[in-house]
């Protein structure tokens, strides 16, 4: 496994070790030794799954707040996606900046969250499936988010949205 940095304090790209033979191939893409060993501190308590029907399919963007935060390891178990993490720890240098990258399921890479991001992310292709490893305890009236389309954070989607949930077009604009 490794681990690159971001600009975002936390924020992780996780590459997995693949090993390929005649029958396919494996893949770990969580190992908490490895990670106690690289300063993470990862305590899985969930481990959550999407399955996105359409292409420019936007999710998000969520998070959970305080005291119910969760880090979150993200992967693509199938197709394309453009995931995005925006920071929104107030005393941090990235506050209110976004990044995104695209995960497909040949990347082999995984991306860590860390607490207090929201986070979302778009389908590239049709049939996108995701796996998420999570910290924490889900809290239905911790739940929030922003608009996916919120101009104080002028994310970079890579394609027309074809398909946002009503709940995602109904978060309020982020307040500084």
């Amino acid at each position: 496994m490794k681990i690159t940095k971001t600009k975002f304090d936390g924020l992780l790209i996780i590459e997995t070790d693949k090993f390929d033979d005649e029958r396919g191939y494996l893949s770990k893409f969580f190992d908490k030794e490895f990670f106690a060993e690289n300063g993470i501190n990862f305590n899985l308590t969930q481990v959550k799954y999407t399955f996105t029907k359409s292409k420019g399919t936007i999710r998000g963007m969520h998070f959970q707040k305080k005291p119910f935060e969760e880090d979150k390891i993200i992967h693509c178990t199938r197709g394309e996606i453009f995931e995005v993490a925006v920071d929104l720890r107030k005393r941090s240098k990235t506050y209110g900046k976004w990044f995104g990258m695209s995960f497909s399921q040949d990347s082999n890479k995984s991306i860590l969250i860390p607490k207090s991001f929201a986070h979302g992310y778009q389908a590239l292709t049709d049939n996108c499936e995701m796996l998420y490893l999570m910290t924490g305890k889900f809290s239905k009236n911790s739940n929030a988010g922003c608009l996916w389309n919120d101009p104080f954070f002028n994310i970079g989607w890579p394609l027309k949205p074809t398909v946002i949930a009503e709940k995602d077009n109904s978060w309020a604009f982020f307040k500084k």
